[in-house]
């Protein structure tokens, strides 16, 4: 999985903070990402309708729905795209003791438990939303963190 998942992570979380639009310049700025790095996650997030961008003198970013009705899995599906991690290359069709095509009727056990593996993996992330990462986040930093991006986004 790519940086630019942990970066469109907290860019949510941040916007989440926000009641008006972020310039993402300024985003770039709070999370010390190069701007092209930035605007090119945020493109991949408005592509997928997490993020919508506004123009003019007070455009920037803002999240198109709640923080709440939006999963973490959404985020890393926009900036992955939606295959599966493990890709099954039939494997067991091959070499000495290959196993006839026609035997193979059904994905072989290794393509069964890493097909598992995903689907709670992506269920695991289906269920926490960016309003969730953002009160685990002010959890974690003893209720600071999001007072934090407030005040520093009204600050720019």
């Amino acid at each position: 999985m790519s940086n630019g998942v942990e970066w469109a992570l907290h860019g949510c979380v941040t916007l989440s903070q926000s009641r008006e639009p972020v310039p993402a310049a300024r985003l770039a700025e709070l999370h010390g990402t190069p701007p092209a790095y930035t605007a090119k996650h945020l493109q991949a997030l408005s592509r997928a309708g997490i993020v919508r961008s506004t123009a003019g003198q007070v455009g920037g970013y803002a999240l198109t729905r709640a923080a709440g009705r939006i999963s973490v899995l959404e985020v890393v599906r926009a900036i992955e795209g939606h295959d599966p991690a493990y890709r099954c290359a039939e494997i067991r069709q091959r070499g000495p003791l290959a196993v006839p095509g026609e035997r193979c009727v059904r994905p072989c056990a290794i393509a069964r438990a890493m097909a598992d593996a995903q689907a709670a993996w992506e269920a695991a992330l289906a269920r926490v939303s960016i309003a969730d990462l953002a009160e685990a986040i002010d959890v974690d930093s003893d209720g600071t963190a999001m007072l934090d991006v407030r005040r520093w986004l009204g600050a720019g």
